[in-house]
């Protein structure tokens, strides 16, 4: 078995345009969380979002081309050859390069627009660029035509848990011997009144009206629902004997994988967590890593009173009393819950974490939960060193994984 690098990084976030500021800023805990203006959302019961502003693909993908992309698929495109570029990797057989790129919900934008002009234009003056433009492994297919890369390519679903998956499984192949490199993430553009207005049905979203940067607080007792977000995140996987010998940077490695179901509700979380534990226990026995050696969670941690409980059960059922000497902070206080996207870029949060010996915030943290009573790291980041990471995901459909990653000297 191979041991499996992270040596480039690539973002699009509510909180940055790319990875450096991304990270910058979930250290300074500043929130991307305010009133929605994407669209008119004064109709609606809550009006706030993290919504990555002012985005541009730039040079990256030509003007005709971009108008036939769902914007989910630009913001991966952009992760991606900022990932890409990252890595500096230039002497590579394109076979033996793969991507595993998902997304929760894929191109909903555009399938709402499709709908629109079938019902006021009719049936043939739907785009023919439609369908190839809004399926699912659509952003895998587009990196790969801008990249030119050939290896293995697939895009997995599992709802809000996607990124750590598609994390997980490029890392496996690595190990396996089935590519060298990986690109490896999710991607999400799921704010629009169609998805806006399910989410208000649920009554999963947080109304915040007087200061939307507060929305999000999680584990907090206060908390209140979760605030939708969109994004991109994308992490180049790599041997980590290959990237050594060609002097790359290597941000951590991926120590082990672990994935579960609640197998309880479609929407709701297992009560005690037997799920999420198990899920920490098959990275930790996939890894050969001892629970004392972990020093960090990056948390799911939604802020939505069950998610977050029951997260809380879950790392007291694997660490025991060891788990109030966890470091745990949830940065979807800063960038709200990107859905598939969240777990790639909260494994982006621990690697950098790893690298740099900073821990990012759980920002809003203001009045303790008795039921969530272990250290969030509240409001500040913490300069410490830790050698082992955890990044923890939990979708929609009791969908968990997770990805454990370790420090590289």
């Amino acid at each position: 078995m191979r041991r499996v690098a992270i040596t480039g990084l690539g973002a699009v976030s509510p909180i940055g345009s790319d990875a450096p500021s991304t990270w910058q800023n979930a250290l300074a805990g500043k929130s991307g969380v305010g009133f929605i203006e994407s669209f008119d959302a004064s109709e609606f019961p809550v009006r706030i979002a993290a919504e990555v502003r002012g985005f541009d693909v730039g040079e990256l993908v030509p003007p005709k081309e971009a108008r036939r992309m769902d914007r989910n698929v630009l913001l991966a495109v952009a992760a991606a050859q900022e990932a890409w570029d990252d890595a500096g990797l230039t002497d590579v057989d394109p076979m033996r390069v793969g991507i595993v790129v998902g997304s929760a919900i894929g191109g909903i934008a555009t399938i709402v627009e499709q709908q629109e002009t079938l019902a006021a234009r009719g049936f043939d003056r739907v785009s023919p660029f439609f369908i190839p433009s809004v399926l699912v492994d659509t952003a895998s297919g587009q990196i790969a035509i801008q990249l030119g890369i050939r290896g293995q390519n697939f895009a997995p679903v599992s709802a809000c848990a996607t990124g750590s998956t598609a994390i997980g499984e490029a890392a496996a192949s690595i190990r396996r011997g089935q590519a060298d490199v990986v690109l490896a993430g999710g991607t999400e553009a799921p704010i629009t009144p169609l998805i806006l207005a399910g989410f208000c049905a649920m009554r999963g979203l947080v109304a915040e009206e007087h200061d939307p940067t507060l929305a999000s607080r999680p584990f907090d007792a206060t908390r209140a629902g979760f605030v939708m977000g969109e994004g991109a995140c994308i992490l180049v996987l790599e041997d980590l004997a290959a990237a050594q010998a060609r002097g790359a940077t290597v941000y951590a490695e991926v120590l082990g994988y672990g994935a579960s179901n609640d197998a309880h509700h479609l929407a709701q979380p297992e009560p005690e967590a037997t799920g999420v534990a198990h899920m920490i226990r098959v990275a930790l026995e996939d890894a050969g890593v001892a629970p004392e050696r972990v020093g960090y969670v990056n948390a799911h941690g939604t802020s939505t009173p069950l998610g977050d409980l029951a997260e809380t059960r879950a790392l007291k059922q694997v660490f025991g009393d060891k788990a109030y000497g966890l470091a745990v902070s949830s940065t979807k206080s800063v960038t709200g819950h990107c859905f598939g996207a969240a777990g790639a870029l909260e494994a982006m949060m621990c690697a950098l974490a790893l690298r740099e010996g900073v821990l990012p915030p759980t920002i809003n943290y203001r009045n303790p939960d008795p039921g969530c009573d272990l250290d969030y790291v509240p409001n500040e980041a913490r300069r410490v060193e830790v050698d082992v990471a955890l990044s923890n995901a939990m979708g929609l459909g009791g969908h968990n994984a997770c990805v454990l990653l370790g420090r590289v000297d």
